[in-house]
């Protein structure tokens, strides 16, 4: 079958399966068959496929129907503008994720230099790496730690940190939260921790709820079951004046003010659809 002729099947059949977004899905699953651009796609629609080529293009269509991300499939996911390679071991990137990013960068510019020494963050339960290796390549004097109690996962961040020349930049640990870390250590603990509650379940995409690592979403039956564990442990592992800085929902935002009572500065940040976010506080000696 031609090129034009098998996209726009693709995208019917999407379509049909209730696929969100089916011409992107169809675009980006034929791009990762072909090894292509989308400038290729459009550019040749008379280009024939081969057999090889419809048998995988078709195989990653079923999968992308029966709900399995499309991140899965390639293996890749785009973060902070970085190629990061993802399976079903962790939790695709999300671009909300970059406000925790965009939340560091801020008290750590404009007149904020740290010059006291070599600034240290820890990012907690690391997943993909995607959050320390963002901070790795803004940050080029940083000290950058992440912990991640999931070896499979830390496998996966290790091999990001590596595909970006980065291995020697960022220090891994297999732990819970920041267990078994030095106290008064860091300038920033950061983290995108698990904060859906299982009460929420119904409300969370069935892609999501199928095929994410369970873990790495839900937190417990509130949705605030890490969070309360994390926060003390940031507290121990700060320095006196150190920021916590998490992703957070808008369903548990005053929740986690609340949680924060002690930290000095506590501020929740709405993302670009207005929803709570990024919580930050800083620390100031009883936060924990």
């Amino acid at each position: 079958m031609r090129l034009g002729e098998t996209l726009n099947s693709a995208i019917q059949r999407l379509s049909e399966s209730h696929v969100p977004s089916p011409r992107l899905n169809a675009e980006l699953l034929l791009m990762f068959t072909l090894r292509c651009d989308r400038a290729y796609l459009y550019g040749h629609p008379e280009r024939e496929l081969t057999q090889e080529e419809e048998t995988r293009y078709a195989d990653a269509l079923e999968r992308r129907s029966s709900g399995t991300p499309a991140q899965y499939i390639t293996g890749h996911q785009e973060f902070w503008g970085i190629d990061l390679i993802v399976s079903p071991a962790v939790l695709i990137p999300r671009p909300e994720t970059e406000h925790v990013i965009e939340a560091v960068l801020d008290r750590t510019g404009e007149g904020r230099a740290y010059s006291r020494g070599e600034l240290k963050i820890v990012d907690v339960g690391t997943g993909s790496g995607c959050v320390a290796i963002a901070l790795a390549k803004e940050l080029l004097q940083a000290e950058i730690h992440a912990t991640e109690i999931s070896p499979a996962a830390l496998e996966m961040a290790r091999a990001n940190a590596a595909r970006h020349q980065l291995q020697s930049r960022i220090r891994f640990r297999q732990t819970d939260l920041l267990e078994g870390m030095q106290a008064g250590t860091f300038d920033f603990v950061v983290s995108n921790p698990p904060y859906v509650g299982e009460s929420e379940e119904d409300q969370v995409q069935l892609e999501v709820r199928k095929f994410e690592p369970r873990q790495a979403v839900f937190a417990g039956h509130t949705g605030m079951e890490v969070i309360e564990r994390l926060i003390p442990q940031a507290g121990e592992a700060l320095k006196p004046d150190g920021w916590l800085v998490i992703e957070i929902s808008g369903t548990i935002a005053e929740r986690v003010r609340k949680a924060l009572a002690g930290w000095a500065h506590v501020k929740i940040a709405n993302d670009l659809q207005g929803i709570a976010r990024v919580a930050s506080a800083q620390n100031s000696g009883d936060g924990s």
